[in-house]
């Protein structure tokens, strides 16, 4: 998906959706760590956090009384704003949400104490730029085998040109470039199990996972046949492969 495509299909979903996937029914089994567990573990109650691509600010908010100030930014106007329903239906005061771009962060030098970013573009230099001397940089993204077998069924998908293990050196690389020299990296490959088509649906619907979905006439046959498939006793199988770097500078 090209860059002003899916800054579209991105707006889109952030005035339907947030980044919301909550309501979706799903078993997961062999996740090794859960990320925004992993943030607030290295949160004080003095800290100030950021959150790059906080999206819908869903997850953000979860977390936001482990620190003194929470603020998340996004790319997209219509995310932000969704962003601050959320937070006025919750009352979290200590939180804020504003438009920014990851690769030009409006903060000064050395402002906060852990930065995180999971499922999105961040810029490592911008990240080390803003943390703290000793502050930690945390991110969660998703590896070149995700979904395997729902790409191959449809014979196009999110980072399928990728060789495997690339993104995770790249990350790594710009992290190490940027002044980080304490880097942990860290991967996993989960069995997940969706409850019903419509589960199923929506998670295609909402993500790129493959890209344009519904745009092919041919699509719901591809996916009646997915689901014929691969279906079992827990749910409609597929994998979830994610890959954590913590970094400090």
């Amino acid at each position: 998906m090209d860059n002003g495509l899916y800054k579209r299909f991105y707006d889109k979903i952030g005035r339907l959706n947030g980044w919301d996937f909550s309501k979706l029914k799903v078993i997961t089994e062999g996740a090794a760590w859960d990320f925004y567990a992993e943030v607030v573990s290295r949160c004080k109650p003095s800290d100030l956090l950021l959150d790059i691509g906080t999206g819908g600010g869903e997850k953000l908010l979860q977390i936001a009384d482990a620190a003194l100030l929470a603020v998340g930014i996004d790319h997209s106007e219509p995310m932000v704003e969704t962003a601050k329903t959320n937070r006025e239906r919750l009352g979290k005061r200590h939180v804020r949400f504003m438009r920014m771009d990851a690769g030009r962060l409006e903060f000064p030098a050395f402002f906060f104490d852990v930065v995180c970013a999971r499922h999105c573009g961040f810029h490592a230099g911008e990240a080390a730029r803003v943390l703290t001397r000793d502050g930690v940089f945390l991110t969660q993204q998703v590896s070149e085998g995700d979904k395997r077998n729902i790409k191959q069924a449809f014979g196009r998908g999110q980072y399928d040109a990728a060789e495997p293990g690339t993104l995770l050196k790249q990350n790594e690389a710009a992290l190490r470039e940027a002044g980080f020299a304490d880097i942990q990296s860290f991967v996993y490959d989960a069995a997940v199990y969706y409850e019903s088509v419509e589960d199923l649906m929506f998670l295609l619907t909402h993500t790129p996972i493959v890209p344009g979905f519904g745009d092919n006439p041919n699509d719901l046959d591809i996916l009646r046949a997915f689901v014929e498939q691969n279906q079992t006793e827990r749910g409609i199988r597929t994998n979830e492969e994610r890959f954590m770097i913590i970094a400090r500078k």
